[in-house]
């Protein structure tokens, strides 16, 4: 049995991870717009380098560029809104905030000119005490409780967006019970696959959330769920029906989708409103826009993604004879996602010796050749990482402290949790000579990564910092140990 070079492109490494030529580059679309290497190898995000991150804040921590939020932000605005002039007028873009929330967020989008969509009353806690306008926040979830409910209506939100029949019923019997209308739009499930993880592929009818847009076979009158919606809200004196929204997933590259889906939402936005009289105004089409994690990962850019959409809003409204109903989106992770990257300590390291079929040695062919694979610890993990071991998600990482001219090795990042699935970095090549005290950079961490944090073991859930103008600021709080404990109540 022979040893591979640890220098050479291991068997043990997935097809698409390439050795890189320079392990000093920052690959791009991985990276916020200001992160680069500063002149003495150290990363810079908004001219500050990330030792100085380290001494003032410490790590685990989050470290967001303020200015490249605002132009990602920005960027959806401006080329949704050119797309559709001429089709609605433009469109309104609702910030999906479930991918990353706080007091400072929501003020940025709305000076960016975007609306916020929640998913909960917590998160609406936050944007009531941001200040953002009620008209222009959405609520989501699948199982509203009566005082997120309430408080949607106290809040005067511009839009409900009812998941259920049951749902439904019990929006409308608060509102009217308030002497009021609830503004509510529909969300079908338009059985249109997603390129995408099964946990976030959200339009097949197998799921919890939507209306079925499929026929009820088994019921005398042979409508679907969502046209019993339609018929019911129209008809409630306690709701405004707005319209339909669809969300067919999330982290998808492939336009298809989307643009499947928008065309089987106006045929039947288009057919309810003949059967029914009624004008349904407005037509939400979801978010789910991919950024990438990796090298090999290929976004989408907002202009593109809007001019593909809006060619076949134009075409279906054209065909069907219809006004365009005003359109709106949801993206969260394409604004936020590759703003951020998190920053960790390196601490202990080993190498392990994995058995993988191969002809690496000459005359070895068909024998077991073993291969090194490094496993390097980080003062973080699944506390503030959670999607490796949701989703399987791939992630990157570079050496951030310093550059190395050492030779790059296949490692594995991994947290400091007491659990064998605690990966942050399945696979990455990092220089050989990474040792303790290394600073690390995992980028694409701005979505659903600070969202999905926990305490496991007892660990602290780390700080957000903005960035800009070589300036930093702590947005969120990273946890303490008394924060930890002051919610036990003792024996």
């Amino acid at each position: 049995m022979s040893v591979a070079s640890s220098t050479a492109a291991s068997p043990l490494a997935p097809e698409w991870l390439q050795v890189p030529a320079d392990l000093n580059v920052l690959q791009e679309p991985m990276w916020a717009g200001s992160v680069r290497r500063g002149d003495d190898g150290g990363i810079t995000v908004g001219g500050v380098n990330v030792r100085e991150l380290k001494e003032q804040f410490g790590t685990p921590l989050f470290v967001m560029d303020e200015a490249d939020f605002r132009s990602r932000a920005r960027a959806f605005k401006d080329s949704f809104d050119a797309a559709f002039a001429d089709i609605c007028g433009g469109v309104d873009v609702y910030y999906a905030g479930k991918s990353f929330l706080c007091t400072a967020v929501v003020k940025w989008v709305e000076e960016e000119g975007l609306r916020l969509d929640t998913a909960s009353g917590g998160e609406l806690a936050v944007a009531a005490r941001a200040g953002i306008a009620g008209e222009r926040v959405a609520l989501h979830g699948n199982n509203k409780s009566d005082a997120e409910i309430n408080r949607a209506l106290d809040m005067g939100l511009g839009r409900i967006v009812v998941d259920s029949l049951d749902e439904l019923a019990r929006v409308g019997a608060i509102a009217q019970g308030r002497g009021e209308q609830a503004k509510v739009m529909l969300r079908l499930t338009p059985g249109v696959h997603a390129h995408t993880h099964e946990f976030i592929a959200t339009a097949h009818e197998d799921q919890k959330f939507g209306l079925s847009m499929a026929a009820d076979t088994t019921d005398e009158a042979g409508i679907s769920a969502a046209e019993e919606a339609v018929a019911a809200a129209a008809a409630h004196p306690g709701i405004e029906l707005l319209g339909l929204h669809c969300h067919i997933g999330s982290q998808i590259f492939e336009p298809d989708g989307f643009a499947l889906a928008a065309e089987k939402l106006l045929r039947f936005l288009a057919a309810m409103q003949e059967k029914y009289s009624i004008t349904m105004p407005e037509l939400d089409l979801g978010g789910g826009y991919g950024i990438a994690y990796t090298p090999v990962d290929t976004p989408r850019p907002a202009a593109e993604i809007a001019n593909a959409m809006a060619a076949v809003v134009r075409s279906t409204c054209a065909e069907l004879g219809i006004d365009a109903p005003r359109i709106s989106i949801e993206p969260g992770r394409a604004i936020v996602g590759s703003t951020t990257f998190t920053l960790y300590e390196v601490g202990t390291l080993k190498t392990v010796r994995v058995d993988a079929p191969g002809s690496s040695a000459e005359g070895d062919a068909g024998n077991n050749v073993t291969h090194p694979r490094r496993y390097v610890s980080v003062d973080g993990g699944m506390s503030d990482n959670a999607r490796p071991v949701l989703y399987d998600a791939d992630y990157s990482a570079v050496l951030a402290s310093r550059t190395s001219e050492a030779a790059p090795q296949l490692s594995r990042v991994v947290g400091k949790h007491c659990e064998s699935g605690d990966i942050v970095v399945r696979d990455v090549y990092l220089p050989e000579d990474v040792a303790a005290g290394d600073l690390l950079a995992v980028p694409g961490t701005g979505a659903y990564c600070w969202a999905l944090s926990s305490n496991y073991n007892y660990l602290a859930r780390p700080g957000v910092v903005a960035v800009r103008d070589g300036s930093a600021r702590l947005i969120v709080r990273g946890e303490t140990e008394e924060d930890l404990l002051n919610r036990d109540m003792g024996a």
